[in-house]
């Protein structure tokens, strides 16, 4: 008996006025710059072409969200159905009064600094955030004292079935790192609200952050950001290097010794050895305070070869 053909997935999908792209590699678009790749790759046309494609697709077919990667961990065996990343159509900003309008696609340090030209203080510390509006709603990003939800006015987000939802801030249930919308949603853009200063003032501020975030984060290096929430009194990096994990390296993923609560692909990681590193401190980090150190990385895709003990993300 002959066996029928797999059908590639693309050939399941519906039109779209954006682009659609099969074997899609993530190591590129990621700042860590491993793991496997996308069986397909989504580039939205806008944000209506983005509802249509959710509200037509097979229900089978899993769907998953990335901005530019920057807190994000593909593993080696790639994703699975479709990755949507937003594009050009997504990283507006503009400004109206105090209210500053930014689509999910847009680079955080960008919305700050058009805040900053518009004399609008409050979002200085987006400047110290490498990533985009979309994952700074989803994970209520914070920096230098302040978090999204101490700006954020509302937000858009289109549901699996591709019904879109304007949100206000109090119904986001934003907390520290965390957010209570479901995790299939995926944001489109957000409004936020600044408060009148001086250009100069507010600019002198975020150079402030600028010169912090060098001189304490390896900020050249194939890295993540910080890998693990903050354990509530301590900082992760105090309970990371009291257990020895400073410089911690297993093959070619390291806790940063600038910044241990950093890993860095030192150039020939894989997404295993980074994920093994990160679930070897949190081992030794329980065993030598009992805290129980949450990944702030976000992990995806599937594994290649081995399983890893550990919490999933």
């Amino acid at each position: 008996m002959t066996q029928a053909p797999h059908t590639p997935i693309i050939d399941h999908l519906p039109k779209v006025r954006g682009k659609l792209r099969e074997g899609a590699s993530l190591a590129k678009v990621t700042w860590f710059q491993v793991g496997g790749p996308a069986d397909v790759m989504f580039r939205p046309a806008d944000t209506q072409d983005l509802a249509d494609f959710l509200r037509d697709k097979p229900g089978e077919i899993p769907v998953s969200i990335i901005g530019v990667g920057s807190n994000l961990l593909v593993r080696d065996g790639g994703l699975r159905g479709v990755v949507v990343r937003l594009g050009r159509p997504f990283t507006d900003v503009t400004v109206s009064g105090e209210e500053i309008h930014a689509g999910a696609g847009a680079l955080d340090g960008n919305v700050a600094q058009v805040a900053q030209e518009a004399g609008l203080a409050g979002l200085e510390f987006l400047s110290g955030i490498p990533g985009t509006i979309g994952g700074a709603l989803r994970m209520n990003a914070g920096a230098y004292g302040r978090e999204m939800r101490d700006i954020l006015i509302s937000a858009e987000a289109i549901d699996s079935k591709g019904n879109i939802h304007t949100l206000a801030v109090n119904e986001m249930g934003l907390n520290y790192r965390h957010c209570d919308i479901p995790d299939d949603w995926i944001f489109t853009k957000a409004v936020m609200r600044g408060t009148p200063d001086d250009r100069g003032e507010i600019a002198r501020r975020m150079a402030e952050i600028q010169e912090a975030r060098n001189a304490s984060q390896p900020v050249r290096a194939r890295t993540g950001g910080s890998t693990f929430a903050n354990p509530a009194p301590k900082r992760a990096w105090e309970v990371i290097d009291a257990a020895g994990c400073r410089g911690l390296t297993i093959g070619g993923a390291q806790m940063s010794p600038q910044h241990c609560n950093f890993m860095i692909n030192l150039g020939d990681a894989s997404a295993s050895d980074l994920e093994e590193l990160g679930e070897e401190v949190r081992r030794r980090v329980m065993e030598h305070s009992g805290i129980d150190l949450r990944w702030e990385i976000r992990r995806i895709g599937e594994r290649l070869g081995h399983s890893i003990i550990g919490k999933d993300a």
